[in-house]
């Protein structure tokens, strides 16, 4: 039978290991199972074994998650996701580690927040830089890569310095007419439900009292796209979510809105239109008209920046794969 391949590393002075390590071991476990290799630790000195190739990136994703040990950061469960959804997406060993630690350098600072709000990948980082120097910026990728999440946060912090007066949060409440009629409530209560992901987002980032308080003052606005119509939006930040759902008309309506000193966000998954059938999605539509414009920026990412739990990075992928199956059938 083959022996398993053996790495021995020596983790950089100055990491601490125990953070780096996690409780009982923990950190190390996850990449065991991520990679289907066996971890070995003794003070500063690790030894891998396993798969070649499932060697090399369980040795990319410890030391990533070195350079931040390093730096005195605390390392939870999400941080080794990152990490290790990282190194599942990379060809790439030399500056592997270099590029993610730079990645967490890009920090969007919220007044009241505990917790600093931190690009996790090269495809955020860039997200980020988009938003900052572009007025319109369109993202589109699947669910888990931080569109909307970061979207929300530049919001906020752009808000917090003054930048902006006020920002709308906006999603098309698709399928409205056949099934809210049968909600109870009116139809801020109806559409409510719609508008949720925006709450918890926004929740997540300031007190709720205090979010509540600007939400009724109206210096944040969160409501269906349909509310748009007719107005124009000044010294705003603007973030329409779920854009895949816009028809054409709604997206057309939606982006000459924009009045002066105002900046928006476009976020969707073109894989998880719900339009009926035969209706054009506005956001993949515009990725045609919209392409050659100066000043606004289309930010793209795919199953390799999901961010969650490692294992909807392969559920996407998976899922993919299944669609593409299919296509390939419906054609032969």
């Amino acid at each position: 039978m083959k022996k398993p391949y053996r790495q021995k590393i020596e983790i950089e002075k100055g990491s601490d290991t125990a953070v780096l390590y996690g409780s009982y071991d923990r950190n190390l476990k996850m990449i065991e199972e991520a990679f289907s290799v066996k971890i070995t630790a003794r003070g500063e000195a690790v030894t891998i074994e396993g798969n070649r190739t499932e060697v090399a990136k369980a040795e990319q994703t410890l030391k990533k998650i070195a350079t931040l040990a390093k730096d005195g950061r605390q390392i939870g469960p999400t941080d080794i996701g990152y990490a290790i959804n990282a190194s599942m997406a990379s060809d790439k060993v030399e500056n592997d580690a270099k590029d993610f630690h730079q990645s967490y350098q890009e920090t969007i600072p919220i007044l009241g927040n505990a917790k600093s709000i931190t690009a996790k990948s090269s495809a955020q980082k860039t997200y980020i830089d988009h938003i900052r120097h572009h007025d319109i910026v369109i993202s589109i990728g699947p669910a888990g890569t931080g569109k909307t999440y970061l979207a929300m946060a530049m919001a906020i912090s752009a808000y917090q310095k003054k930048l902006v007066n006020r920002i709308i949060l906006a999603r098309p409440a698709v399928e409205a007419g056949e099934r809210l009629g049968f909600l109870p409530g009116d139809l801020v209560e109806k559409i409510n439900p719609y508008l949720r992901p925006l709450y918890d987002a926004l929740y997540d980032m300031m007190k709720v009292e205090q979010a509540d308080r600007l939400v009724e003052r109206g210096d944040i606005e969160i409501a269906p796209l349909a509310f748009m119509r007719g107005r124009t939006l000044h010294d705003s930040f603007i973030i329409l979510d779920e854009a895949q759902n816009t028809t054409s008309e709604q997206m057309k309506m939606f982006l000459t809105r924009l009045g002066p000193h105002s900046k928006a966000v476009i976020t969707g998954d073109i894989t998880q239109v719900d339009l009926p059938n035969g209706q054009l999605s506005g956001l993949i539509e515009i990725q045609q008209i919209l392409k050659d414009i100066d000043g606004i920026q289309f930010s793209y990412f795919t199953e390799k920046d999901v961010v969650r739990h490692p294992l909807v990075q392969k559920i996407v992928r998976a899922y993919a794969g299944y669609e593409d199956n299919r296509r390939k059938q419906g054609s032969a």
